[in-house]
């Protein structure tokens, strides 16, 4: 059975959406943060915006840098990275931030070299709740010292406050937006709870962008100055 979710990153290195994910790479390693830009969320204005998908091939393409990269599935509600990576997600990040396991037995190899993957873990009753956690806060400043780059997926803004009360805790976030879906006052207003929440938002990928050219179709990324403010 085909794996709908395409780490096209990987699978087809050559493309052009493969370089737009390089080029997304560049701009976040040239971002200008108030310190070292390690954490980084993924989020989107309204489910279905492509996030997840964008989390994975960004952690892919830093990954083919030689960069240690770690992949953490923190959408509690409906886990999907667990799919892309094809890994089992029973056990995961919720095992340790209700029951402080040890941390290294939740990180996983995947196929990609210098990539890693946590799980979600079993799906808990409070997903808000153990994100804003001091659990959390300090299981992300030790894994700092393991990994280069630790991209985090999480759930849409507005749909829940998953994303608002983790946006402190992490040196930048990624808004990805559906162009063919997001109304300009749903992306301004996540924006806006987010920047509330003392969030730093590094820009925005707007999905599904088709650039017409005599042969290729591009996705390109557009940092904060442009779509986000």
């Amino acid at each position: 059975m085909t794996n709908k979710y395409q780490l096209i990153v990987h699978e087809q290195i050559k493309s052009p959406i493969s370089e737009a994910y390089r080029v997304l790479r560049t701009n976040l390693n040239f971002c200008k943060t108030d310190g070292e830009l390690k954490t980084i969320m993924f989020t989107s204005a309204g489910p279905g915006e492509g996030k997840s998908l964008t989390a994975a091939n960004t952690a892919v393409a830093l990954a083919q840098t030689g960069k240690k990269v770690l992949i953490i599935d923190c959408d509690l509600r409906k886990p999907v990275q667990y799919k892309i990576f094809n890994r089992d997600r029973s056990s995961g990040i919720t095992n340790i931030l209700v029951k402080d396991n040890v941390k290294i037995a939740f990180i996983a190899e995947t196929d990609i070299r210098n990539l890693y993957f946590m799980a979600s873990g079993p799906l808990p009753p409070n997903p808000s709740e153990l994100m804003g956690s001091e659990k959390m806060q300090e299981l992300l400043g030790e894994l700092k010292y393991q990994f280069d780059y630790i991209i985090i997926d999480v759930p849409p803004v507005i749909a829940v406050t998953d994303a608002c009360v983790l946006a402190s805790k992490v040196d930048g976030i990624v808004m990805v937006l559906d162009s063919s879906k997001v109304r300009p006052e749903m992306a301004q207003q996540a924006k806006e709870l987010l920047q509330r929440a003392r969030g730093q938002v590094l820009g925005v990928v707007l999905n599904k962008v088709e650039v017409e050219t005599e042969y290729l179709h591009y996705y390109y990324y557009y940092d904060s100055k442009t779509v986000a403010q």
